[in-house]
């Protein structure tokens, strides 16, 4: 019984090892390929600060209401839960 215990925790390593080893040979490839892509693409252009014609922006919209107020609104709707 300890012989067919010991071949089965072999061969877990064994598979273990396996994916481990491939998982590493995968990453490797991957890291190769993104700084392959990271290369070939243009620099990002410069972001220029005060353009002149910028379009202004629009203030944040106001909320609804406060939360006392949407209750209160389902309650006078029927709304009891």
């Amino acid at each position: 019984m300890a012989e067919k215990a010991g071949k089965v925790a072999q061969a877990y390593e064994a598979e273990a090892e396996a994916i481990r080893t491939k998982t590493e040979r995968l990453r490797a490839l991957r890291l190769a390929r993104e700084a392959e892509l990271a290369a070939s693409r243009p620099a990002a252009p410069a972001a220029r600060k005060g353009q002149k014609g910028a379009a202004k922006q629009k203030p944040a919209a106001k909320p609804a209401g406060t939360l006392a107020d949407w209750m209160k609104a389902r309650e006078e709707g029927g709304h009891n839960n």
